[in-house]
């Protein structure tokens, strides 16, 4: 028996979520029941065997499910101009030992939001598409759920794929928009860390870069797969790095670091030519929607750089 709660990650590695999945591999509170992985920084094939070999690098035995290798709609770019063309900085890793799962991540999403019924914590770092895709194979989904939390949107409209949209919700709007709304329907509150909480929370570079040289194969594996990524971002972003992902996952494995939450009503734009991905969040509270939505704002940096330091085995 374990007082862990049972926690899910649907995920498209990614460098940034890399990290987030080593700070949940740490977690003292929750144990990681499945990775389910989407299409989104790169396609299914390369996602698959990233989150494999982050796995078998962490020394992990956690299955890991393939999913949805598009979004729902309408075809979408990928981010390998920030990840590599494998998402993992293109450092020609040698593959993992283990192999995915049979079972498809939409039917694993069921299957354990059964088997761990108002307890089952759901992380969402990529795309929404195969929790979309299983919410329409069984709405009352949301209702098993206990927690859900995502990193997605641009919550005052700053987006960083379109002038409106972030990533995660602007390459699969439909799923988002089906995600926000079941939720909403089952009375439940979606936890969001944006975008735009994620530029107020950046790190040094030469933190990060001091980080890295720790001793330690997760160190050392993270240096070379973030390399391409964080070149990047100093070119674009100056002098502090923003690895979006983690924050979800800081907000999720310590909660208590949250300094300011706003709860809103939020919905996905699904149309018009600047706006399509959109997160509008209702923040005068004028459409008469119900609140579904617990919107980020501030959180402990302090706190934060330590759960980081921690994943990478850095202290």
């Amino acid at each position: 028996m374990t007082d862990k709660l049972p926690l899910l990650i649907d995920t498209d590695p990614g460098v940034d979520d890399a990290l987030a999945l080593l700070m949940a591999f740490d977690s003292p509170r929750h144990d990681v029941v499945a990775l389910t992985i989407a299409a989104g920084n790169v396609g299914l094939t390369h996602t698959v065997a990233n989150a494999l070999k982050l796995c078998e690098v962490a020394g992990v035995g956690i299955p890991v499910y393939a999913g949805c290798d598009a979004p729902l709609l309408h075809p979408a770019p990928d981010a390998s101009y920030v990840h590599g063309r494998d998402g993992f900085g293109d450092i020609g890793y040698a593959p993992a030992a283990n192999s995915a799962e049979d079972e498809h991540a939409a039917l694993a999403m069921i299957r354990l939001s059964h088997a761990h019924d108002g307890e089952l914590v759901v992380c969402m770092l990529g795309p929404l598409t195969n929790l979309a895709v299983a919410l329409k194979l069984d709405p009352t989904l949301p209702r098993r759920i206990g927690r859900m939390v995502l990193m997605g949107g641009a919550v005052t409209g700053q987006g960083n794929t379109t002038p409106m949209a972030e990533f995660n919700v602007g390459f699969d709007p439909e799923a988002a928009h089906l995600v926000f709304d079941a939720f909403a329907a089952a009375g439940k509150i979606v936890e969001v860390a944006d975008w735009e909480a994620v530029i107020r929370h950046g790190f040094l570079h030469t933190e990060v870069e001091r980080w890295l040289q720790a001793d330690h194969p997760r160190a050392k594996f993270y240096e070379a797969i973030s390399r391409r990524t964080r070149e990047w971002s100093a070119g674009l972003r100056g002098e502090r790095w923003h690895a979006a992902d983690a924050l979800a996952m800081a907000l999720l494995v310590e909660p208590e670091g949250a300094r300011e939450l706003a709860v809103r009503p939020l919905r996905v734009e699904l149309t018009g030519r600047e706006t399509r991905g959109a997160t509008v969040v209702d923040w005068n509270r004028r459409s008469g929607r119900p609140d579904n939505a617990e919107i980020l704002i501030a959180y402990d940096q302090a706190a934060f750089e330590a759960l980081i330091r921690k994943a990478l085995r850095a202290d």
